[in-house]
């Protein structure tokens, strides 16, 4: 009877797979992402190191803004001894509360992190009702 080392990381990526099948998922690793908002856009920031422009796609449809992409695997013909980078394809969806400026949506590539820039619409703050 042979014994494997346990690895947490290990069995936490497992239940990260189940959770991202259970949401309907079908990406091969998701690459973290924050969601922000200032008083005039909303910003999104992926971390996508390794990536280039021409390997990501950035869609805005309404109020959702989705980011999608491939980073590719290993090279054929050469041997890895651990491989913990993700690759693969990957596509993040969110749906923004504000109606937004989508002509006026920038995305820029930087260091290895890509932020979208996402104007709020003019007037489309939300204000207060008074109860009378």
């Amino acid at each position: 009877m042979g014994f494997t080392h346990w690895d947490p990381l290990r069995d936490l990526l497992a239940l990260r797979a189940r959770l991202d099948q259970l949401a309907g998922s079908t990406s091969d690793w998701l690459p973290p992402i924050d969601v922000y908002e200032t008083a005039d856009r909303f910003i999104v920031t992926a971390e996508v190191p390794g990536m280039t422009r021409d390997q990501m796609d950035v869609r805005v449809e309404g109020g959702r803004v989705t980011v999608t992409g491939e980073r590719p695997g290993t090279a054929a013909g050469e041997r890895y001894h651990r491989i913990e980078r993700g690759h693969g394809r990957f596509s993040r969806s969110f749906v923004l509360d504000q109606a937004i400026d989508a002509a006026a949506v920038s995305a820029d590539l930087r260091d290895g992190v890509l932020t979208v820039s996402i104007p709020k619409a003019p007037g489309a703050a939300p204000r207060r009702i008074d109860v009378g």
